[in-house]
């Protein structure tokens, strides 16, 4: 039985404790009552009077496995067996009242404080965790997007080879990697956009009120010539669009020195590699009919000057001798004399050799009148055109000014289609200026790396060797700056993210104007894989309905401007290209208003596409949307703009009843 003497001292000890903080007191009091409990009791076999050290109970765990305290185990004063409490004395009794509250009150203020710690824990965590999974999930998205792309150079790449067209692997520049990304969000926001509306004015022009104008080059108000001041000879370079503009320019220079044009030639060159002559493109009987009353035309020079050396009397001139764009007052002071003297002259090139701006009012509308009205292609490519058309709108009930101008009596032939494509649709012409000739001359590249350049400095050097010179000899822009100041041609996969910005849906028809695209089939994937309904004249056409077309490339090209002419909304890539500079002119002229052109400014596309490596999707389709609409506005014919591209003027129309 526990003396009082030994209670009393275990009580002042544990007091002394309390008074002085002490760290562990249950471990004190333990060690303290367990001496004189085996004082009192020697012979005590109860394991709570054993010597042995009891094991402790494990930390508490909060948060993430850090301990804050730990389970309180019952010693050996609070648990006393059932002999024990019958015989425990008064004294221990008290001691027994004392030493739970004085513990109570301790452990109660450390769970307190454990909980708090283990709360502030609990919400570091949470918040730790959170940021984790945020992380995960944005790296997770990122991946994905990276993924959409089947043409990311280090997923798929590709080989160049030097039979068929170079097909590329894409470098890993800042400018690739982010075409990738803008094509897979460019293909998510068309798969979203297939229940929406249009934006509106997509197929229409911008300005309501230029369906005021109307086509008035064919009326004159002047005196036919006699044209008998000599004979001018035409040998024009160049594409058919150059050609055209040529021709037009050359019909203006005979009214204006009263001379007799002879029937234009078309020099051989060796890019286009095309032996076509004026009869093989367009009816030379119409043209000399229609213009008959303007200037005397004939098909070829009198028998008596068709024998002289124009170059030893002095009457053959060249692009060199004559400046770009020249005036009229030119061909008067320096040209007549020559006409006069020798009853001849012969321009070789003549390219823009004619300016727009000081131009009398009769000769601009003569110009005008040449391009719009008196040149029309030869029956075979009218028929094949018609058949390219029809087959791209279906049979419309009624054909339009512009198609009966293009198409002579074919316009209004029916032809036979399958049921689907019976029905009348709308399709988009876009002219990918992206042959390997351009791709060559801009000195640009475009992300094949070593071989594409040494392949376009090759093919430099055969067919531009003036630009070979100037590199070797003259310090000139880099690849890059001339992108950034809008020098180089837009990409087929730049081109069709432009068409996705603007809202035209997956499921537009599209009509792929243009000769062999450099590059290839890989260069194609990125339209076809957002705009699957892609059309070509090679497609379009069977192969008998194609083979008289075959190795003339003029004519072929003839064959692209009627179906982007005809079209409802036609793009360009670049608004250099004389074809597409034709055709915008020849829908501004014939389309009241209806058929817009869409010319992007490749300067500030360029930055949109360079300078904004992670812009999304919604901030670049509002700005390419913004460009666009300003590019997209026809105004009047401004001081020395083209005719051909901008005949809204009133040298070559009229507003409203003007020409009734």
């Amino acid at each position: 039985m526990l003396s009082g003497d030994h209670g009393y001292k275990c009580g002042v000890e544990i007091n002394a404790w309390w008074n002085t903080k002490m760290n562990n007191p249950r471990n004190l009091i333990s060690v303290c009552c367990s001496a004189h409990l085996q004082m009192a009791f020697p012979d005590d076999p109860s394991p709570s009077t054993s010597s042995s050290p009891s094991p402790r109970t494990s930390p508490r765990g909060f948060g993430f496995g850090f301990g804050f305290g730990f389970v309180s185990q019952p010693s050996r004063l609070s648990v006393s067996s059932p002999s024990s409490s019958s015989s425990s004395s008064p004294s221990g009794s008290a001691l027994s009242r004392f030493a739970p509250r004085q513990m109570q009150s301790q452990s109660s203020k450390r769970k307190k404080s454990s909980l708090l710690v283990a709360q502030r824990w609990r919400r570091k965590g949470f918040l730790i965790w959170t940021a984790l999974l945020a992380f995960f999930f944005l790296m997770n998205w990122w991946m994905f997007s990276l993924l959409q792309d089947p043409t990311l150079h280090f997923l798929r790449t590709t080989t160049i080879t030097k039979h068929h067209l170079h097909n590329f692997t894409t470098r890993n520049t800042p400018h690739n990697v982010m075409l990738s990304r803008l094509r897979a969000l460019a293909a998510h926001a068309l798969a979203e956009a297939v229940r929406k509306p249009e934006p509106l004015h997509l197929w229409r022009e911008t300005l309501e009120p230029t369906t005021s104008w109307k086509p008035c080059a064919h009326h004159r108000t002047w005196e036919p010539i006699e044209g008998n001041n000599g004979y001018i000879l035409v040998s024009a370079n160049g594409g058919i669009n150059q050609q055209r503009v040529a021709i037009c320019n050359a019909v203006a220079i005979a009214r204006l020195l009263n001379a007799t044009l002879v029937i234009p030639k078309f020099l051989y060159n060796s890019v286009w590699k095309d032996v076509s002559q004026f009869s093989d493109i367009y009816q030379e009987e119409y043209f000399i009919n229609y213009l008959k009353d303007d200037v005397r035309i004939v098909k070829e020079l009198p028998v008596q000057l068709q024998s002289l050396d124009l170059e030893a009397i002095g009457s053959l001139v060249t692009d060199s001798e004559v400046m770009k764009e020249a005036k009229p007052s030119f061909y008067v002071k320096k040209i007549l004399p020559i006409l006069l003297k020798n009853g001849v002259v012969h321009f070789i090139g003549f390219g823009n050799r004619l300016s727009f701006d000081p131009v009398p009012f009769e000769l601009q509308r003569l110009r005008c009148k040449c391009n719009f009205h008196a040149l029309r292609f030869v029956e075979k490519i009218q028929e094949t055109g018609a058949l390219l058309v029809k087959r791209m709108h279906g049979n419309r009930v009624n054909a339009s000014l512009l198609e009966r101008s293009l198409l002579g009596h074919f316009a209004e032939q029916p032809i036979k289609m399958k049921a689907k494509k019976n029905k009348p649709s709308k399709y988009l012409a876009v002219h990918l200026r992206f042959e390997m000739d351009m791709a060559a001359y801009s000195m640009c590249y475009f992300g094949g790396g070593k071989e594409e350049e040494e392949e376009l400095e090759a093919y430099r050097e055969v067919h531009f060797p003036a630009l070979t010179h100037l590199r070797k000899t003259t310090k000139v822009p880099s690849a890059e700056f001339l992108r950034s100041e809008g020098q180089c041609p837009l990409t087929p996969e730049e081109a069709v993210l432009m068409l996705a910005a603007l809202g035209f849906k997956r499921s537009t028809q599209v009509y792929i104007a243009g000769a062999k695209i450099y590059g290839g089939k890989s260069r194609m994937a990125a339209i076809k894989h957002l705009y699957p309904r892609i059309a070509t004249k090679e497609t379009l056409l069977s192969a008998s309905e194609i083979e008289p077309f075959r190795n003339f490339s003029s004519q072929l090209a003839a064959l692209d401007f009627i179906a982007c002419v005809a079209s409802d909304a036609f793009a360009m890539t670049d608004s250099g290209s004389q074809l597409s500079s034709l055709v915008q002119g020849y829908r501004m002229y014939y389309g009241e208003g209806n058929l817009p052109s869409i010319r992007p400014n490749k300067r500030r596309l360029a930055s949109i596409f360079s300078r904004n490596a992670t812009i999304e999707w919604k901030e670049f389709e509002s700005r390419v949307r913004k460009l666009i609409r300003q590019t997209k506005q026809v105004n009047e014919r401004t001081l020395a703009r083209s005719v051909y591209r901008h005949p809204r003027c009133t040298e070559c129309m009229c507003k409203n009843r003007e020409n009734d």
